[in-house]
């Protein structure tokens, strides 16, 4: 049985700076989208940029974010909905960054500190603590 996404598609204020963030500059939630679900392999910076250079030239940087929709969709077992991955970006490509940044979070995954970021803060051990008299 496939797991349901954590939040709709078109439920994109709820987290307003997401949504900022992807309507003025989607190359960089692209990026820390794609760092997560990459696992790290490949950068934040690189990912987006080759996503910006995409709408500069293809203007349809939706052939190349639908891929990393499927790859968080496998990696959560999610129901490709509601539409096929590629249909969902081809016609909604904002709402369709804004879910997949909210489901990275909302799954404990914060994709503005990046893969690293990640590996580091659940390997720290944790921080002292004392009890006051």
């Amino acid at each position: 049985m496939e797991n349901q996404w954590t939040s709709g598609l078109c439920r994109c204020m709820e987290d307003g700076k997401t949504v900022c963030l992807t309507c003025f500059c989607p190359c960089v939630t692209f990026g820390r989208i794609a760092n997560i679900a990459d696992e790290g392999n490949r950068g934040c910076e690189e990912c987006g940029l080759f996503y910006g250079l995409i709408c500069c030239v293809v203007a349809l940087p939706c052939l190349f974010s639908c891929t990393y929709r499927t790859k968080i969709r496998r990696k959560f077992g999610l129901a490709e909905s509601p539409a096929s991955d590629c249909i969902t970006h081809c016609f909604c490509e904002c709402c369709a960054l804004c879910q997949e940044y909210r489901e990275l979070k909302n799954r404990g995954l914060d994709p503005s500190i990046g893969w690293n970021g990640q590996m580091q803060r659940a390997t720290s051990p944790p921080m002292a603590q004392h009890m006051n008299s």
